[in-house]
């Protein structure tokens, strides 16, 4: 039986991520990085794909679990007729090769406890070959070996193309396996002791959180999300995937299914806002340095998005052999909307580096040029009809977010010659260009019959991202035309208690059919405006209904369906965690608006 994306919890070394479910199932890991191909992929398929189940034989469900403190460490209990069981799930963070350590401990009585793992190479699609070596099980497929070991050594045996293991665990005994990628050509792996590891571990996060300076309320969701969104960078270059699953359904069954092992340029005002709103200087410095190294070259070459390194090459392709999560295909890697226009990443891009340099992060001597780069590029194409925030896979139309981006780009620029006169530029240009943007925005993407912005030039739809509008600065919280747009949006797109990021009934602005839930940062959003507009309360409200969302290790996914009450899309995600932390900081009076 699938489990629910919410019940799964996340583990990680910095570098890829692992899922774990409640069944003391690993479903999904990539090794060695978050963009490489599962070995456990039983997630998008079955436990034919690869999975790593250990738990006690009678086959429950964990009767409660827990991350140690503000850690990645990840505790899970079992209380069963005969004893209690805890097994610890963590990736220390690597030196080299990644592993992957799971640690059993007899807590009381005696427990029976049962072990299956099947590694399936390349996304679920090769079966490795098997062997003994030195005191581990290792398997070997093409590019790939994983080396498998217990201590102290227990029964094991192979059977079904499966790796099988038994074994009891009294009260205070414990068994701790230990799973090692490595390049198959290379020697066997360096040994290391995981109680060693364990300890290095919690220590390293524990630092880690010491750092946050953020003590408002909702400390402990805050922090959470902090320390999820950390999990999710990959420590080599500060780049922080979207999520790092694939295709997991923004509609059960259907065909939304997408790559979010990749980093978004849509998210990184976000980004810095919360890492430095929580004293993470080192981490946003990290990914503006990253953001930086990512749009060198041409403007015309912008991408909404890159590969973890900076790769500009994502190709999709569809991976036949895997039915999909609850039977949603195709299962997808890499992503086309890489090739996508979205104008709008041209004002996220230069209202990330006004952020960092108001936020004092030390300047990067080629950043100012590049940047007249990319506004000079922009100001020759932001009039063109683009794909927008949200990707459609529709005609190209004049999204009025897109435009209002723009408005913001100009606005960064002109702000920064009149704080540092001394650089180069032309500011008189840029503030021509910023009173157009805004002129035609508010003639040609505003409805004064309803009073409210639309989705794009001449339509009659409604887009969440309209509610960022005060948030950016292109108008202030208090005009009629920014609260009447919150109140459109919130009565047309509301849906539970939750926000729909736009309309996908009918013919659907995204050319795609089915439909999908309602889009969590877009409510993060929407309790922004409200506080913003004077209804704190309300805002309030939204935000604790929101926090209830969270699963109970205080993970979100993507979307939710409040129909079935249950989360959607890849997982955990890094929007929805950004905007928990922005508007908790917002709330707090801490947030930051343009």
């Amino acid at each position: 039986m699938t489990q629910r994306i919410e019940d799964y919890a996340l583990i990680g070394d910095l570098q890829t991520a692992a899922l774990v479910g409640r069944n003391g199932s690993i479903d999904w890991l990539c090794l060695p990085r978050f963009d490489s191909a599962a070995c456990f992929a039983a997630l998008l398929g079955g436990e034919e794909n690869g999975h790593w189940r250990l738990a006690p034989t009678d086959g429950r469900e964990c009767t409660r679990r827990a991350y140690v403190g503000d850690s990645l460490v990840l505790e899970s209990v079992w209380e069963t007729r005969t004893g209690t069981v805890k097994v610890t799930d963590f990736m220390p963070q690597r030196d080299r090769a990644p592993e992957l350590m799971r640690i059993v401990e007899g807590v009381s009585g005696s427990v029976d406890m049962s072990a299956t793992i099947r590694l399936r190479f390349d996304f679920g699609s090769v079966v490795p070959w098997m062997r003994r070596a030195e005191g581990h099980r290792v398997a070997v497929a093409g590019p790939d070996s994983v080396w498998l070991r217990s201590e102290p050594q227990v029964k094991t045996w192979g059977q079904h193309f499966s790796t099988r293991s038994s074994f009891t665990v009294g009260a205070g005994e414990k068994v701790a396996f230990v799973l090692t990628w490595h390049p198959s050509h290379r020697p066997r792996p360096r040994r290391v002791d995981p109680y060693v590891a364990l300890a290095r571990s919690l220590e390293d996060w524990a630092n880690w959180a010491a750092r946050c300076r953020y003590q408002g309320p909702h400390r402990e969701a805050v922090m959470r999300s902090l320390i999820t969104l950390k999990a999710l960078t990959y420590g080599p270059t500060g780049g922080i995937v979207a999520a790092p699953t694939t295709s997991l359904p923004e509609d059960l069954g259907g065909v939304r299914n997408w790559d979010y092992r990749y980093c978004w340029l849509r998210d990184s005002t976000l980004v810095l806002e919360a890492l430095l709103s929580a004293g993470y200087l080192e981490e946003a410095a990290a990914w503006r340095d990253w953001l930086l190294r990512a749009v060198a070259g041409d403007p015309a070459d912008l991408q909404i998005m890159y590969g973890l390194g900076g790769e500009r090459r994502l190709p999709e392709s569809e991976l036949p052999w895997l039915r999909g999560y609850a039977g949603s295909a195709p299962v997808r890697t890499g992503n086309n909307a890489v090739d996508q226009l979205q104008l709008d990443v041209y004002g996220e891009v230069m209202d990330s580096f006004n952020v960092a340099r108001t936020a004092g992060l030390p300047a990067q001597p080629h950043a100012w040029s590049l940047q007249l780069s990319l506004l000079g590029f922009l100001e020759s194409k932001w009039r063109e009809p683009d794909e927008g925030l949200w990707e459609v896979r529709g005609p190209r139309q004049h999204f009025v977010h897109s435009k209002v981006m723009a408005w913001v780009a100009a606005d960064r620029a002109v702000r920064t010659l009149e704080d540092d006169p001394s650089l180069s530029g032309d500011a008189t240009r840029w503030r021509a260009m910023r009173d157009e943007v805004h002129r035609e925005v508010c003639e040609r993407g505003y409805d004064p019959e309803r009073n409210t912005f639309t989705q794009s030039y001449g339509s009659a739809e409604l887009d969440a991202a309209t509610l960022l509008i005060p948030r950016v600065g292109f108008l202030p919280p208090d005009d009629p035309r920014v609260i009447g747009t919150v109140d459109a949006v919130r009565a047309e797109l509301g849906h539970g208690g939750f926000l729909r990021r736009y309309t996908t009934t009918g013919l659907s602005v995204d050319g795609l059919p089915g439909g999908e839930g309602t889009f969590l940062v877009c409510s993060f959003w929407l309790a922004d405006a409200l506080h913003m507009t004077g209804r704190t309360e309300e805002a309030a409200e939204l935000f604790h209904r929101l926090l209830a969302l969270r699963n109970d290790v205080g993970l979100l996914a993507e979307e939710y369906d409040p129909v079935a009450r249950r989360q959607l899309g890849n997982y955990p995600q890094a929007f929805s965690h950004l905007g928990l932390v922005v508007t908790a900081l917002t709330l707090a009076g801490g947030g930051t608006a343009g």
